[in-house]
């Protein structure tokens, strides 16, 4: 199984960037594991929440493949420990999905359409964190996940 991360937008925090990375760098020691940025949608006065989330919708639906299973992380989701989340990794990667797709949307969320084609939402947190914190946060969160189903001792209980 392969995880993708696709997130709408830039890291431009160094820092930020730097996690993300070191965590990818280590998922990628237990399963194959890709980031796809969507761009920044241009705006302009004019333009709407609703439909800044359609047109990041239009490019989020476009990198989808028709068998991937997709969670997107989103406050409205259930909030997993991170054994939970384990054991989540682990009912995929049992269950033969190819590709288990995780979505971190643009400012204002997802599209209705975006949400039709989700099987799972997941929330990182009750708080709501910048973009790039989201994506760092989550990068461990996967890291930390491999190392439980491992059983490494990365995560103490």
């Amino acid at each position: 199984m392969k995880v993708v991360l696709i997130a709408v937008g830039n890291v431009k925090s160094p820092w930020a960037a730097q996690g993300e990375n070191t965590y990818a760098q280590r998922i990628g020691h237990y399963i194959p594991y890709e980031t796809v940025i969507v761009p920044d949608v241009k705006t302009s006065k004019a333009t709407t929440p609703q439909m800044q989330k359609e047109a990041e919708g239009n490019v989020i639906l476009s990198k989808l493949q028709p068998a991937d299973s997709v969670v997107l992380l989103d406050e409205r989701g259930k909030q997993p420990t991170s054994r939970q989340l384990a054991e989540m990794m682990q009912g995929h990667m049992n269950s033969g999905v190819k590709r288990l797709v995780f979505v971190i949307g643009g400012p204002y969320g997802f599209s209705e359409s975006v949400y039709a084609r989700a099987g799972r939402l997941l929330s990182l947190s009750s708080l709501t964190f910048p973009h790039e914190l989201a994506r760092l946060i989550f990068t461990e969160q996967l890291y930390r996940a491999m190392t439980i189903l491992r059983g490494e001792p990365y995560h103490h209980d």
